[in-house]
């Protein structure tokens, strides 16, 4: 059993940074890929970025594709989204997912644990 808990998240301005933490504990890190996603008021859950278990393979949205940086370290069972050049539109709740498998997915539905999620808000 895999738990993530995510920290980090808060209120920044349009064209601030932010970055947002998962820890992970439970199973073995490196073997599950990670993704972030994220979900408006309103809105679907979209993904935001996934990143293979070993950090070599990363998949970006193409709404925050050249602003955001996933990255893990596997040997602190940590995955990070770094945001840079935030929008308001950039607003939701942002969730961090682990799978089974190393091979990463931009498919909600192939990610099996979630944590809790962290509020980020930019305002404009």
């Amino acid at each position: 059993q895999v738990q993530l808990e995510e920290s980090g998240g808060g209120l920044v301005q349009a064209g601030g940074s932010l970055r947002i933490s998962c820890a992970a504990s439970g199973g073995t890190f490196s073997s599950n890929a990670m993704g972030w996603f994220r979900q408006a008021p309103g809105k679907d859950r979209e993904v935001v970025a996934t990143i293979s278990g070993g950090g070599t393979s990363t998949y970006y949205a193409d709404s925050v594709k050249g602003r955001f940086t996933i990255n893990r370290d596997n040997a602190k069972n940590t995955v990070w989204l770094q945001m840079n050049s935030l929008k308001p539109e950039d607003t939701a709740v942002y969730y961090c997912a682990a799978r089974y498998s190393p091979r990463a997915t931009m498919l909600s539905q192939e990610y099996h644990y979630w944590g809790q999620g962290t509020q980020v808000t930019v305002s404009s």
